[in-house]
């Protein structure tokens, strides 16, 4: 009976959907309060019965209830709890079911907490936001139904892909999810503001709190997915341009830029147009993203669905909601006013470059990933774009950008000084040199790639650190006035400083694991020894190990530095009876300078082991970086300012702000 209650309950959601799509619009239009207050008791309602839907088939999945299609298909009565809660989104259907109610959970936020904003602005929000709920619910109950029931039930499940079965994976999708349909803020932002033909600094600041919540989403997730497949695929990489990796960067990238771009329309009033149209990219992306995994056009791992007539629905949704609001853009987008003025050599000019080039990486992806489809569909046959293409293409549009970054803040608005702003950045360029240099000593080799790498690195890190001790006046007044500036230095600015240092961090485990990493593949006996990247491991043995759903077959290695027992580790080969399938749990000790990784393989006949041995430089630093990235942009949702409107300007005989919207 829950699950019923549940199916009604996303019913109802899409019929409260359907009011909170036109009565607060038609409010708006007419300028009427009482209909434009509709939209946040709506939204509010369909975030509670989406809850309830959700909750209803999470509660079959921990009852194991095989009454339900999808619960039969997904879980097994063996699983632990997590992965029980887990299979909720673990699937096709579920994880639809999660994207409206992370959908609906946005616009519940925006009822709650935009009392800041302008009336008939949120009301447009709230209405922009509830026509896409309407296209999703749609999609859901007419193709994917989650509450579909099973006659008669089978005894048991057929449990849930034990590539699935893992923490990372747990965690991932939701994250992700965050990101992805955070994004939609952002466009029924630009969709109401389109139509209200008004874009100014107070919009860019409401703006840009709720596109830098779904960026921090998006960020965790895909680094949860990438140390999912460090640790769990057994391949000793983190990243191998997947065209569903692929579809989650492409947003990411593009979601990067109308953060940059934002703050240019918030400090100055100009790329106001500019910013409106990344608003939609972003979204249509992020959409384009969903189509990818569920249309069945891509194999992957991460991919769910295989269904064309899924993808067909989605591709309609992405035509209807990306399409339009381009539509909208041609007509509307040229009355929008134009903004400041600015040189190219200024704050702004580093912030149109930064956009420029995180566009066209955007594009090269989105090329790279779309190309072997589009060939195929037309008869060209099949062609594979991997990691050589992005590599050549995608890192060295990246070189630029880095360098740029460091430059950047040190500019003035408007109008500034790039000599004054290299001279100020000499130490962090001594600074990058130096650290280059230790770096690639203590590595033990020379590269050319690697040590352009890190230099870059380095030149960002320090030009961050310049440009907080530039902003403090380090040694420029007393260190006690240097230390009150210090705590006076807003959320948003310490957001910044942290981001870009926690990038720079990332680039320098990326070069390292790149550049400097070492490989091996042998068999190996019990009882034998081979010395690799400087350790001897030495191979004791293989023993059975029973898990709560899985038959574990768990190597035991012994580390060397020397003499000296450095570490134990235990990688896994698992094998899921259920599922039929196998998969690789590998064994990495992690130090500030690399990861020991081994991945055990199957057995040969003379009892060997097929053995994977790989140690990556700096991959702690790639990891660090990204949770110092993330931290930053917590620090900068948390400034207030953000949720605060932009200071009004207010002349004789101007029409209020809230009238005109």
């Amino acid at each position: 009976m829950t699950v019923e209650l549940g199916h009604f309950a996303l019913v109802l959601a899409l019929l409260v959907a359907i009011v909170q799509g036109t009565v607060p619009l038609h409010g708006a239009a007419r300028g009427s309060e009482p209909l434009m207050a509709v939209g946040r008791t709506a939204a509010l309602a369909q975030f509670l019965l989406v809850l309830l839907a959700f909750l209803s088939l999470m509660n079959a999945y921990v009852q194991s209830d095989f009454s339900v299609l999808n619960v039969a298909q997904n879980s097994h009565s063996a699983k632990p709890l997590l992965y029980k809660i887990a299979g909720t989104w673990g699937n096709h259907e579920g994880s639809m079911l999660l994207w409206v109610l992370i959908l609906a959970l946005f616009g519940a936020a925006l009822a709650l907490f935009g009392s800041g904003l302008p009336q008939a602005l949120k009301a447009r929000a709230l209405g922009v936001q509830a026509w896409v709920g309407v296209g999703f619910y749609l999609f859901i109950l007419l193709t994917s139904n989650p509450f579909a029931r099973l006659d008669p039930p089978p005894l048991d499940g057929q449990g849930l892909n034990p590539l699935l079965q893992d923490p990372g994976l747990a965690f991932h999708p939701p994250f992700l999810y965050l990101g992805y349909v955070g994004f939609s803020m952002a466009y029924a932002f630009a969709v109401a503001a389109l139509i209200g033909g008004r874009v100014d600094p107070g919009w860019a600041r409401w703006v840009r709190p709720w596109t830098l919540a779904a960026w921090i989403f998006l960020t965790i997730g895909i680094v949860l997915g990438s140390w999912w497949a460090y640790y769990e695929l057994g391949w000793g990489g983190w990243w191998y341009w997947d065209p569903v990796e692929n579809a989650s960067l492409i947003p990411w990238l593009a979601g990067t830029a109308l953060l940059h771009s934002a703050i240019v329309v918030e400090k100055r009033d100009a790329l106001k147009g500019w910013t409106v149209f990344l608003a939609l990219v972003t979204f249509g992306c992020s959409l384009l993203g969903t189509f990818l995994v569920r249309s069945g056009v891509l194999t992957s791992v991460h991919a769910f669905a295989q269904d064309p007539a899924r993808g067909v629905f989605i591709l309609l949704l992405l035509l209807l909601f990306a399409g339009g609001g381009f539509v909208l853009f041609a007509w509307r987008g040229p009355r929008l006013a134009g903004g400041g003025l600015f040189r190219p050599i200024s704050r702004e000019g580093s912030l149109l470059f930064n956009n420029l080039v995180l566009s066209v990486a955007a594009a090269t992806v989105l090329l790279g990933t779309l190309y072997p489809l589009l060939l195929e569909s037309m008869g060209g046959g099949k062609v594979s774009v991997g990691p050589p293409f992005f590599n050549r293409i995608f890192v060295p549009l990246m070189l630029p950008l880095i360098a740029a970054m460091a430059i950047g803040p040190m500019l003035a608005w408007k109008r500034g000084d790039l000599g004054q702003a290299m001279k100020r950045l000499m130490v962090a360029a001594g600074a990058a040199l130096v650290a280059t240099a230790a770096v690639s000593a203590i590595l033990g080799s020379i590269e050319p790639a690697g040590v352009l790498g890190l230099a870059l690195a380095a030149w960002l890190l320090a030009g961050t650190l310049a440009e907080l001790a530039q902003r403090i006046r380090l040694f420029a007044v007393p260190l006690a006035e240097s230390l009150r500036r210090l705590k006076g230095v807003p959320l948003g600015a310490w957001g910044m400083t942290l981001a870009h240092a926690g990038f720079a961090l990332m680039i320098a485990g990326m070069t390292g694991s790149q550049v400097w990493r070492q490989e091996a593949t042998l068999l190996m006996q019990p009882g034998e020894a081979v010395a690799f990247a400087g350790f001897e491991v030495g191979f004791d043995g293989v023993a059975a190990v029973p898990g709560p759903n899985y038959i574990a077959e768990r190597g035991r290695f012994t580390i060397r530095d020397g003499k000296r027992v450095i570490a134990q580790l235990e990688p896994e080969k698992r094998r899921y009876p259920v599922e039929g399938r196998e998969t690789t749990e590998a064994a990495i000790r992690t130090t500030a300078w690399g990861d020991l990784y081994l991945a055990v393989g199957d057995a040969r006949d003379d009892g060997g082991r097929v053995v994977r041995l790989y140690f990556n430089p700096l991959m702690l630093w790639l990891w660090f970086g990204a949770a110092v990235m993330v931290a930053g942009g917590g620090l900068s949702v948390l400034d207030r300012r953000l949720r605060l409107g932009a200071p009004k300007r207010v002349r004789t005989g101007a029409v209020p702000a809230a009238a005109r919207s």
